[in-house]
Parts: structure tokens; sequence; C-alpha cells
């Protein structure tokens, strides 16, 4: 009942605040159309934006500062224990085989999603079935992550030695006379089993975007470029690359942002066991598992300020390229 309760009480808090919001910009747009007209450009933007500002400090900027507060605290937010959890964030042996894990999904995911993406965009970019071949490429962003999950659990089920094995990798691999393989179970390929969903996912993203970018390079640079007797190969390197730079560092920063907070994937798939933990997946489970919040708190900092330098670095490249 206890929880219920809360639950129409937050419920009530975000329909009161959001009706509030709206009431604050129609009440203050009322009064701007009322001041005299020098004025009136100078304050209506600010009134345009106020909403969403308003949402921001609300639902944004006020949680961080009290997560970051909390971090600070004990187990049950009352006392102040300094840096201890930041300690514990940086020297626990889960933690560190989570930071293992999280830059082992860095590197690949977004080696080879970014690599894999450039080089369909290329590829098809002159073929007459290209628009089916991005379709069906680009099919798995239409899938959650819980449900591209739940699809890869039958991929890689596992059966032992003699038993009918239904899922589909052991059931090729028995065919051709092998052993079936644990592929959520074994320490040694778990993880990079659970990053083949993150690439399987992210490839068909990856490619939309730089096959834009790919057709936005002048066709007359290209013919040029093969009158000089360039081949394909030179061409990509010295033509394509150059050219849509810019795009291929935006698309690799999305993704590397989108790996940081990867947290569905371990969650179905193995729960984190079997050393299979990310950041996000720790965070959750201090915080809501072990009910230790300053701990929670503290990673979700530490997970906060992995992301800001690469936002930081997107955002100044969008002001560079506004100013060119």
């Amino acid at each position: 009942m206890e929880n219920i309760n809360r639950i129409l009480i937050a419920i009530a808090a975000i329909i009161v605040g959001s009706g509030g919001v709206i009431g604050l910009f129609y009440g203050a747009n009322y009064l701007v159309e009322k001041l005299p007209r020098k004025w009136r450009s100078h304050i209506l933007p600010w009134v345009y934006t106020l909403p969403a500002m308003l949402f921001l400090l609300a639902y944004l900027v006020l949680p961080t500062l009290r997560t970051i507060y909390l971090s600070f605290l004990d187990r049950r937010s009352t006392e102040f224990v300094g840096l201890e959890n930041y300690i514990f964030a940086f020297t626990d042996n889960s933690m560190l085989t989570a930071f293992r894990n999280n830059i082992l999904w860095l590197v690949l995911v977004t080696g080879i999603s970014v690599a894999c993406g450039l080089a369909i965009a290329v590829l098809v970019d002159r073929v007459r079935y290209e628009a089916i071949a991005k379709g069906l490429i680009f099919l798995p962003m239409a899938i959650s992550f819980v449900g591209a999950s739940v699809i890869w659990r039958f991929m890689y089920a596992y059966n032992p030695p003699g038993a009918e094995q239904i899922g589909l990798l052991n059931a090729i691999v028995t065919s051709l006379g092998f052993e079936p393989v644990g592929w959520l179970v074994n320490k040694s390929i778990n993880n990079f089993a659970l990053i083949t969903i993150m690439i399987w996912l992210q490839t068909g993203f990856c490619m939309v975007l730089l096959s834009s970018a790919v057709k936005g390079i002048p066709k007359d640079i290209i013919e040029a470029a093969r009158m000089d007797g360039a081949n394909e190969f030179q061409i990509f390197w010295r033509i394509i690359i150059p050219s849509i730079s810019s795009t291929i560092t935006v698309v690799a920063t999305t993704v590397i942002v989108l790996v940081l907070k990867v947290f569905d994937i371990v969650f179905v798939m193995t729960a984190g066991n079997l050393d299979t933990d990310v950041i996000a997946s720790l965070m959750i489970k201090q915080m809501f598992n072990f009910r230790h919040f300053g701990r929670g708190s503290a990673i979700a900092v530490v997970l906060l300020l992995a992301v800001i330098p690469i936002m930081v670095a997107n955002i100044r490249r969008f002001k560079q390229q506004e100013n060119n």
C-alpha cells in the first residue's frame, strides 16, 4: 500500500509540475505582450525557453546535484563518509572488472559498428537493390535492447553434449562435428557474445548516417579522381574518408555515449554474472539489489564524468561546423 501511495504521489507531482510549467508559460507570454515593443523582443525569447529550462532544472539538474550529494553519504544516506564510495568505485575488484568490460565494449562496438556501417554505406551506394539491403541491415534498430537480447538468448542457447541443441549457433556447431559451446557461461567468450548483440543493433544506425554523408560528396570530385587514374581503394581513403571525417566522428561519439550507458543487454543475458558486469549494471546492483545508495550514486557520478568530455567534444564540433 505504501508503494502505491508513493507512485500516486509521484504521478500527481508530475502532473501538477507539468501543468504549472505550462500555466507559467502562458501567463508570462500574456504579460510580455503587454510590455512596450522595445522590451518585448528581448524578453520574449526567454519566455519561450522558460518551460524547457524549468523541465531540465526539475528533471535533470536537481537530480544530478542530489546524486552527487548522496555519493558522499553512507549506505542509508545518513552519515557523511567523504570519498569512501569513490575509493570503492576505483579499487573494488568488481568495479575494475566492469571498467575493463566497458573499455572492451567501447573499442569493439564503436570500431566494428562504425567500420561495418561505413563499408556497407560505400559498397551498396551504387547497386540496384540498395534500398532493400539497407532496410534489412537497419531493421534491428527497430528492436529494443531487451527484445534483441531475448532473440539472442535463443541464438546462444546451450544444452549438454549429446542433447538436442535448440540454439541456432550450437546447432550449427554440432552439425559440423564439434562440441556445443556455452556462449554465455564461458568467461573467455561471454563478453564478446554480448558485444556482438550491440554491434548487430548499431551497425544499421551507423550505416544510415554515413550513407547520407557519402551521398553528399560531389560526384565531380570522384569522377575527376577516376580520370586521374585513382582506383577505388585510393578514392575511398583519399576522398571519401576525408570528406566525411566529421560525420564519422559524430557517429562514433554517439555510439560511445550509448555504449557507456549499456545495461539492458547485460541484465537480460547474464545479469552481470560470470565477469560480464559493466558500470551501469553495477550501479543498478549497488542501488537496488544491495541497497547501498552511496556507492550506487558514486558509480552514477563516475559514469556521468565519463560521458561529459565526449558530449563537450561533440558540442564543440557542431559549433565549428556552424561557423564554417
